[in-house]
């Protein structure tokens, strides 16, 4: 039925002829009120103008504009043309009249422009809400989600028109299947008030009151200036409910270009990172554009989740060359084929299959294209995995970025950039205790003070969405119908997104001096259980009834919380406020190098038991989980 509304090419004629029908009808009705105290007019009389009006009235019509508009966008500007329209071709018709009978019927003219006018503007009216529902009707219903707006602020009133006139849109728009129902406002002044036809029934803190009273599908949060903790608190409430949630994003975040030009293009469906209590990190561009352009940088693991990232924001600041290395060629092809696909033979792209274990094969590299920064991301990162395999964990990661860094010291690289976890901090497993080594190799580089390498280290916790993180085996277990797994009721991670993670590390390397270990104030840790519990609700679902979340219990090596500091690290600041310098541990220089060598040793002859008591000789701080996390329970 829409698609033949759309199509119909004789909408003008049609509105013409309903006027000249409801012109000739209203020159019948008012000659029969006059004929109620016998001052009518003649037939004749009648007839000359019905004729005279209908043929006036449509050319003044026409030239008021009343015929340009769709039915469906007709506004009260446009019934006025209607009105001016009908007025001034009855003066017309008056005029022509009156020439012709040599009569003026005063009464009867006023009496008709009354009804015609009338008749024009409802006939308006009643055609347009006519034709929006018979072109709604071939919707679903299930498709006009009964929507509820928290925030009745400039965001709520810009997204309320665009909804209306989405839904008044000829062409299909699913983005604005929202029927509006009520809104919530903290400002009680607004409470009882109307916003575009919506009523402000309440305030945030009863969502779930209105979401059952109103029969609510769906939860739009509109209030992106909102303060972080104000806006945790909300979505906490709102993910409660067992209706989705969209949300406006951060006004910083909020794009008028000509691709998304409107508010409501920019509702997006809510994430994880949304509920983390900080807005995302913001950077100084200009200091790592300066950094990174005109310069060759390679990046190992570049084909990984934290790899990928950087070499992405690489690509956008001008370098010379980039250089991904990465032993697992599907990722390298993947990266590889995107930046292709987005920068073409602007981006001097190089793609090696390499191994960073591999120190033959990493010197050639490193002779061949000379890089002037390495950000080293190649890393065993799976803790159950390495714990069964150690071995692997110490070639890789230990071994790894011993031979990478080396290589970038002995090539006079300018800077290499080693990228750690909190799990090096105070480690219970095999993987944590690696990146620890890995740190101390860095460190212990950096205080030779050979070369012009310059040696940093940065530090920081989960990365929300990254290969093998929990958010998207969360996703697949609820998509699939199965048991959410948390492995601890207690256990509490801090998070980031990718972005913030790979913007940490180039701001890390454009500021650093050589030396320093950099971390991020990464805000308030955050309950998995909570995570999992918010992510099953914002799929419309309960938690314990939809959705059941299964406690497996601690994995081997896996530590109830992390941590982003030892006990012998202090912090200073630095000019992002939520950038912070960890002081780097003193190496004993004596003996790390002795024991570096027999941590490899063991690692080659794939001794496991060898293996793991070099690494604890190796690293102080490395202790089993089940003593670290006794002292957390304790403590809670």
């Amino acid at each position: 039925m829409k698609k033949i509304l759309k199509k119909f090419r004789y909408r003008k004629v049609i509105l013409a002829a309903a006027d000249a029908f409801i012109i000739a009808v209203s020159a019948l009705i008012s000659n029969f009120i006059l004929s109620a105290v016998h001052m009518n007019i003649s037939n004749h009389q009648l007839m000359i103008s019905i004729v005279m009006s209908m043929i006036c009235c449509g050319f003044s019509l026409l030239a008021f504009g009343a015929y340009n508009k769709l039915w469906r966008y007709f506004n009260i500007r446009d019934y006025l043309s209607c009105v001016g329209g009908v007025v001034l071709g009855m003066a017309i018709s008056s005029f022509f009249f009156a020439i012709m009978t040599s009569q003026l019927e005063l009464i009867y003219t006023m009496i008709h422009v009354i009804i015609a006018t009338l008749g024009v503007c409802l006939f308006r009216l009643l055609f347009k809400q006519t034709f929006i529902d018979l072109t709604n009707a071939g919707h679903q219903e299930s498709q006009y989600k009964r929507t509820m707006i928290i925030g009745g602020g400039q965001a709520c009133k810009m997204l309320l028109k665009e909804i209306k006139n989405a839904q008044n849109s000829p062409n299909e728009n699913p983005s604005a299947m929202f029927t509006p129902v009520c809104i919530l406002d903290d400002d009680h002044k607004k409470i009882g008030t109307e916003i575009n036809g919506v009523t402000v029934v309440g305030a945030t803190g009863e969502v779930r009151k209105y979401v059952t009273e109103k029969k609510i599908e769906q939860i739009i949060f509109a209030i992106p200036s909102c303060l972080e903790d104000e806006r945790q608190r909300i979505l906490n409430l709102c993910s409660e409910t067992e209706v989705p949630i969209k949300i406006i994003p951060f006004i910083g975040n909020l794009i008028f270009d000509d691709e998304r030009s409107t508010l409501l293009g920019q509702v997006r469906d809510i994430r994880v990172e949304d509920l983390l209590g900080r807005e995302p990190i913001k950077f100084d561009n200009a200091e790592i554009k300066n950094f990174i352009s005109g310069k060759v940088c390679m990046v190992t693991g570049g084909g990984g989740s934290i790899g990928s990232e950087l070499v992405r924001q690489i690509a956008k600041y001008s370098p010379k060359q980039v250089i991904i290395v990465d032993i697992y060629e599907n990722n390298a092809y993947d990266i590889q084929q995107e930046l292709i696909m987005e920068y073409g033979d602007k981006l001097n792209l190089i793609t090696l299959i390499a191994s960073v274990r591999d120190y033959y094969r990493m010197n050639q590299i490193f002779t061949r294209f000379k890089p002037d920064i390495v950000f080293h991301a190649a890393a065993h990162k799976h803790v159950p995995l390495m714990e069964d395999s150690p071995m692997e964990a110490i070639k890789n990661n230990v071994i790894g970025t011993f031979n990478t860094a080396t290589l970038a010291q002995f090539h006079n690289v300018e800077k290499f950039v080693m990228i750690s976890t909190d799990k090096a901090v105070n480690p219970t497993n095999v993987m944590g205790a690696s990146k620890r080594c890995c740190e101390m190799i860095v460190q212990y580089l950096s205080q030779q003070k050979e070369g012009r390498t310059q040696f940093v280290t940065t530090r920081f916790g989960n990365v929300l969405g990254s290969n093998g993180s929990v958010i998207p085996l969360f996703k697949r277990q609820i998509e699939q119908g199965k048991p959410v797994t948390v492995t601890h009721p207690d256990i509490i991670r801090y998070f980031m997104t990718i972005p913030e993670a790979v913007s940490l590390v180039m701001e890390a390397a454009a500021i650093a001096h050589g030396g320093e270990i950099f971390v991020l104030d990464m805000g308030q840790p955050v309950r998995i259980v909570a995570l999992a519990e918010n992510l099953i609700r914002m799929y419309g679902k309960i938690p314990y009834k939809d959705v059941e979340i299964k406690f497996t219990g601690l994995r081997p090596g896996e530590k109830i919380k992390e941590e982003l500091l030892m006990n012998e690290e202090g912090l200073k600041k630095t000019a992002n406020k939520l950038i912070f310098i960890g002081q780097q541990i003193e190496i004993d220089e004596r003996d790390f190098p002795s024991r570096l060598r027999k941590l490899r040793n063991a690692a080659e002859e794939n001794d496991e038991e060898l293996a793991v008591e070099a690494m604890h000789e190796m690293v102080s701080t490395f202790i089993t989980p089940e003593e670290f996390n006794n002292q957390v329970l304790v403590a809670v």
